[in-house]
C-alpha cells in the first residue's frame, strides 16, 4: 500500500534524524567553528523542532484561509467573527502608542537621556516603526507571539544614515526549541531557547553582498527549492490558497536568471568556537546539507524580541484571537448557511403530483402568468394533481439562540462588545451601564499594552545596544533636526554624547494611560496649584512651568514663555565648572534659592558639594544678618515681575477649574 504524503515526510524526518544522532566525524574548522559537526547539530535541532512544530503550523495555515477565504464556495456564505474581533483588538492596541523615555542613572546624563529621546524619535521614522509595530502586533494577535529579528544597523557616514534596521518574523515559518518559554527567558535567562530558526528566499545577488555568507561559493551547487517538508513552501501555499492565487512556487516553475530565489536555512545555535561555547547564527543551503556562512554573536542574548498577546506562565504559545473565535465562527457560519438553506427550501418546497393528471414534468416549473393543463375526472378537484412534500422543519428559534451565544462567547473572551466594534448593541442598554461596559473593555485591553510594554522595553534597549555596537568613536557624527518652540535646529551627535557610563533606564508608558493620567493630575493639582499661590514665599515660577508641563507644553516652549532669569543662566553655566570639580564662588547677591535648584542638577562633586553648602550658609546668614544683602523683594514686587513674563491677558493666578470640566483640556 502507498504511503500518504505524510508518512513520507515523517519517515524523511526520522532519517534524518538518525543521520544526525550519528558521531559527527572531524570537520574542517573556520573561525574556529566545526562546520561538519555544526552541520549535524543543526539538522537534528531543525527535525526535533519541526515534529514538535509542524501540526501547530498546519493549524495556522488553515486559520490564515478562515480569516479570508477568497477560495470559498460561492453558493455559500463564510461568518466573519474572527475577521471582525480581530481587527478590533488590533485597531485598538496598534491605536495605543507606547512611548519610551530615557533617563540618566547618575548625575550629569541628563543631557544624554535628551539626545537619546531625541534620537529614538528621529529613529522612529527612519526605521518605518510604524510600519513595524503593525506586523508586529498583527501575527502577536494571530499566532499568540511576535517575533522581530533586530541585528542588521544601517550605516552611511557620508549621508548621515545610522539607525537599526528591524525585521518581522514569518510565524509560520519559525521554529524553535520545544523546550523554552521565550526567545530569551526570564531575568536570569530561565527559559530561553537554544536554538531556533527560518527557511528564507534570497537572490544570487543578496547572497553575494551579504556580508556573513561566504564569498565565492558554487553557486550551482545550491538548489532552488527545498524539500517536501518545507514550511516556507507551505506558508506560500497556504496564502495563495487563501487569496485564490495560483501557486507558483514550486522547483519546477522557478525562475531563471539573477531573480532566481534560493531556499536558505537561517539558524541560531550555540557552537563550540575556539574552546568556548558561544551563541552562532548559521545559514545553510540544500535541505540543510551545506553550511554558507557562519556569524558568531557579540552579545550574550538572541537578537530577536518577542511579543506574546495573552501569555500563559511557562509556555511559549499563549492564546491567540483564533484560538478563542474559530471554533464559534465555524458554528455561526454553519447555522448560517442552515438557515439559507431552510430559507431556499420555505421558497422552493419539494412536491409530489399526480402523474395520470399532469402528463408534462416541464409543466410544473415556475413561470409567471403560466397555465397547466391537467386530465381531471369528473367530481375530482384541481388542488389534488400537486401536494407539497411534508418534512420536518428546523427549529429556528433555537437556531437563533445558538447563533447569538456563540456571538457572545466570542465577545466576552476577547472582551470586544458590540460598541468596541462600533455598532450599536442589540440590546437598548442605558447610558450608564454602556459606560462601564466600555471602560471594561478598555480595562482588558489595557492589560495588553501592558505586556506589549515588555517587548518594547527590549527593543529599545536592543536598539541602544546596537548604537553602542556600530556606532564608531569619534568618527561617527549623527546630525539630528529638532523642532520646537524657536523653530527648526540640528544637533549634532557624536558617540559620546549619546552613550552614558551606566546604560540609562529605559521608561515604557501607553499614551493612552498618559493621558488618562494627565487628566487626573490636572483635576488634582490645579486646585492645590490656586491656593498655593496665595501663599506669598510660593515659588510661584515653578507652579507655572510645571502646570505648564501638565498641560502638554514642551521644554522649550515653558522656557519660551518663561524665559530664564539671570540667576539661572549663571547657575547653569556655574554647572559646567562644577562638573568637573571646579571651585565657583558664591556671591552675596545671588538668588540662592535659584541657584540652588539648578546647582541640583549638577553632578555630585567636591566642588558642587561645597559650593551648595555656601548658598545654604548665605541663606542663613541672609535670615540672621539681613543688613548684609540687598533688600528682598515685596510681594507686589513679585507679583510684578509675574506679570512681565505672562502674555497679555493671562492672570498671574491659575483659574479654579472643577474635574468635569478637565475633560475640555489639551
Amino acid at each position: 500500500m502507498a504511503k500518504t504524503k505524510e508518512e513520507l515526510n515523517n519517515d524523511k524526518v526520522l532519517e534524518s534524524k538518525d543521520k544526525s544522532m550519528e558521531k559527527p566525524k572531524e570537520g574542517k574548522k573556520e573561525d574556529g567553528v566545526d562546520r561538519q559537526a555544526l552541520q549535524q547539530q543543526v539538522q537534528s535541532e531543525y527535525d526535533v523542532a519541526w515534529k514538535h512544530q509542524k501540526p501547530k503550523k498546519d493549524e495556522l495555515q488553515v486559520r490564515l484561509k478562515l480569516f479570508n477565504n477568497q477560495k470559498r464556495d460561492k453558493d455559500a456564505v463564510g461568518d466573519t467573527t474572527m475577521f471582525t474581533i480581530f481587527q478590533t483588538v488590533l485597531a485598538s492596541l496598534y491605536n495605543d502608542k507606547l512611548m519610551v523615555d530615557f533617563r540618566g542613572r547618575e548625575d550629569g546624563d541628563e543631557e544624554t537621556a535628551d539626545n537619546l529621546n531625541a534620537m529614538a524619535l528621529a529613529d522612529y521614522d527612519d526605521m518605518e516603526k510604524d510600519v513595524l509595530d503593525y506586523n508586529w502586533i498583527w501575527s502577536t494577535c494571530f499566532a499568540g507571539r511576535g517575533l522581530v529579528l533586530m541585528e542588521e544597523f544601517e550605516r552611511d557616514p557620508d549621508n548621515n544614515i545610522f539607525y537599526p534596521l528591524p525585521e518581522n518574523i514569518d510565524f509560520i515559518t519559525w521554529l524553535r526549541d520545544p523546550a523554552a518559554t521565550s526567545v530569551n527567558g526570564d531575568r536570569g535567562g530561565k527559559g530561553a531557547m537554544r536554538f531556533g530558526g527560518s527557511e528564507i528566499k534570497m537572490t544570487k545577488g543578496e547572497m553575494m553582498e551579504h556580508p556573513w555568507i561566504d564569498k565565492g561559493i558554487k553557486f550551482e551547487d545550491i538548489k532552488y527549492g527545498s524539500s517536501t517538508y518545507s514550511l516556507l513552501e507551505d506558508a506560500v501555499t497556504a496564502r495563495d490558497d487563501a487569496q485564490n492565487n495560483q501557486n507558483v512556487n514550486k522547483e519546477k516553475e522557478a525562475l531563471l536568471g539573477v531573480n532566481a530565489q534560493y531556499t536558505i536555512t537561517q539558524w541560531f545555535t550555540h557552537a563550540e568556537v575556539n574552546g568556548k561555547i558561544k551563541k552562532v547564527k548559521v545559514w545553510l543551503a540544500n535541505d540543510r546539507s551545506k553550511i554558507i556562512g557562519v556569524k558568531v554573536l557579540k552579545r550574550d542574548y538572541w537578537p530577536i524580541l518577542d511579543r506574546p498577546l495573552y501569555p500563559s506562565s511557562h509556555d511559549w504559545d499563549g492564546t491567540s484571537i483564533p484560538d478563542l473565535t474559530e471554533d464559534k465562527q465555524r458554528a455561526r457560519a454553519i447555522a448560517q448557511n442552515l438557515g439559507l438553506k431552510a430559507m431556499k427550501a420555505d421558497l422552493y418546497p419539494m412536491y409530489v403530483y399526480d402523474t395520470n393528471k399532469v402528463k408534462n414534468k416541464a409543466d410544473l416549473d415556475f413561470d409567471y402568468n403560466k397555465f397547466i393543463g391537467i386530465d381531471a375526472t369528473a367530481g375530482e378537484s384541481v388542488a389534488n394533481a400537486v401536494t407539497p412534500l411534508i418534512k420536518n422543519r428546523p427549529n429556528m428559534q433555537l437556531l437563533e439562540f445558538i447563533y447569538l451565544s456563540l456571538d457572545a462567547s466570542a465577545q466576552k473572551a476577547t472582551a470586544t462588545p458590540d460598541i468596541k466594534m462600533g455598532m450599536q448593541s442589540q440590546q437598548d442598554r442605558p447610558l450608564g451601564e454602556t459606560n462601564l461596559v466600555a471602560a471594561a473593555s478598555d480595562t482588558r485591553y489595557s492589560l495588553g499594552a501592558k505586556v506589549f510594554g515588555w517587548s518594547e522595553k527590549r527593543f529599545w534597549q536592543f536598539w541602544y545596544n546596537m548604537y553602542k555596537d556600530n556606532f564608531a568613536d569619534d568618527i561617527d557624527e549623527k546630525v539630528l533636526r529638532v523642532v520646537g518652540a524657536f523653530g527648526a535646529k540640528w544637533r549634532p551627535l557624536s558617540k559620546k554624547d549619546i552613550i552614558c557610563r551606566l546604560d540609562p533606564d529605559i521608561y515604557i508608558e501607553s499614551q493612552v494611560v498618559s493621558r488618562a493620567k494627565d487628566m487626573e493630575d490636572r483635576a488634582i493639582l490645579t486646585p492645590f496649584y490656586t491656593s498655593a499661590l496665595q501663599e506669598p514665599t510660593a515659588n510661584r515660577r515653578y507652579i507655572w512651568k510645571e502646570w505648564a508641563r501638565m498641560n502638554g507644553k514642551k521644554k522649550d516652549e515653558i522656557d519660551r514663555m518663561f524665559p530664564p532669569t539671570i540667576d539661572e543662566r549663571i547657575a547653569e553655566d556655574q554647572n559646567i565648572l562644577l562638573n568637573e570639580d571646579k571651585l565657583v564662588p558664591v556671591l552675596p547677591e545671588d538668588d540662592h534659592m535659584v541657584h540652588l535648584e539648578i546647582h541640583a542638577m549638577a553632578k555630585e562633586t567636591n566642588a558642587s558639594k561645597a559650593h551648595i553648602k555656601t548658598h545654604k550658609e548665605a541663606l542663613s546668614i541672609k535670615k540672621t544678618n539681613p543688613e548684609f544683602f540687598p533688600a528682598e523683594t515685596n510681594e507686589t514686587d513679585m507679583n510684578q515681575d509675574i506679570n512681565q513674563v505672562m502674555p497679555e491677558g493671562v492672570p498671574s493666578q491659575i483659574p479654579s477649574i472643577s474635574p468635569s470640566q478637565t475633560s475640555n483640556i489639551r
